[in-house]
């Protein structure tokens, strides 16, 4: 149980859970695409969108896991309309090919959630040559995002409701390199730190959500794009520490939140009424948070934009 449950303005908690901020709101008609939904937060935020009512369209590495999750959650919510899709973030084709076959499948795309992510791994490329967290956290991302942004932009003309873009952070992001990002040493291995790799992928989400909702507020399209932390929870991403995984598996009941409790900030962010038109912010424990500097450095976010764009252009 988590320890902390001091109400935010918001009126929401670190203890509130995902169904807490979604109880009596009604996602019938919308349509959302969750990155990692098979696990974890993803496989959460899923069951909790579809119990409101939204088509959820789950992004998964492996679509054998999705299918089975899906089949789960149809047994407790049998009205619940999921579709399964294969996405590997950490292979931009993949990620190509996926936009490519959303856009055939003529989905709508309402609310695009940013979830899936690696935390802490040893040093390893992706299938592009890229640092694997940056990769699979941030670029991966970033390019479907971009990719699915027409869809975006046309489904919330056509229907008149906002579209929302949410990012999953972490405020592992306060924990990186000296200069954030290290844009001439992504790839170098002999200066690679596996956590503070992981907290320049992390502050790279909140750069993302940020340069995004400018982009979004120039063209004047109704799209928010916001990031957040979900909190300190026990999942699989620490599969690669082993000794910290032990001990946060012991004591986690008591220090850390829940899955459901993980999962409410992002299922805030992707239907609750009073984030309306509210865009480019960092949120934790449902409510707007405070980044760090780095986080909030605008030429370092027009930066990585720039860079990010270099790197996912088709070769």
């Amino acid at each position: 149980m988590w320890i902390f449950g001091w109400k935010g303005p918001s009126g929401f908690s670190a203890r509130s859970t995902a169904e807490d901020v979604t109880q009596g709101i009604d996602g019938i008609g919308l349509t959302a695409l969750v990155t990692g939904a098979s696990s974890g937060l993803g496989l959460e935020t899923t069951r909790v969108l579809a119990l409101r009512g939204v088509h959820v369209i789950m992004a998964v590495r492996n679509a054998d896991a999705g299918r089975d999750v899906k089949e789960s959650i149809l047994k407790e919510v049998p009205t619940a309309k999921i579709d399964v899709m294969e996405l590997d973030l950490s292979s931009l084709a993949s990620v190509r090919k996926f936009a490519s076959d959303y856009k055939l499948s003529g989905h709508p795309l309402n609310i695009l959630i940013n979830n899936a992510g690696v935390m802490g791994t040893p040093f390893m490329l992706s299938h592009d040559n890229i640092e694997m967290q940056f990769a699979t956290n941030h670029l991966g991302h970033f390019l479907l995002t971009n990719l699915l942004l027409d869809t975006m932009k046309k489904t919330a003309n056509e229907s008149k409701k906002e579209g929302r873009i949410v990012i999953v952070s972490s405020e592992g992001h306060r924990f990186t390199y000296r200069e954030g990002v290290r844009f001439d040493m992504i790839n170098n291995e002999s200066a690679y730190n596996s956590l503070y790799a992981y907290g320049q992928s992390k502050l790279a989400n909140i750069l993302h959500a940020s340069e995004l909702a400018k982009h979004l507020k120039a063209e004047g399209v109704d799209i928010t794009a916001n990031s957040l932390h979900p909190g300190s929870i026990v999942t699989n991403l620490l599969r690669h520490h082993s000794y910290i995984n032990v001990v946060a598996n012991m004591v986690g009941k008591y220090f850390l939140k829940n899955v459901h409790q993980g999962a409410a900030t992002q299922c805030y962010l992707a239907l609750h009424p009073q984030v309306k038109g509210v865009s480019g912010e960092y949120f934790m424990d449902n409510n707007i948070a405070n980044p760090t500097a780095l986080a909030k450095d605008a030429e370092l976010a027009k930066k990585l934009w720039d860079f990010s764009l270099s790197l996912t252009e088709p070769k």
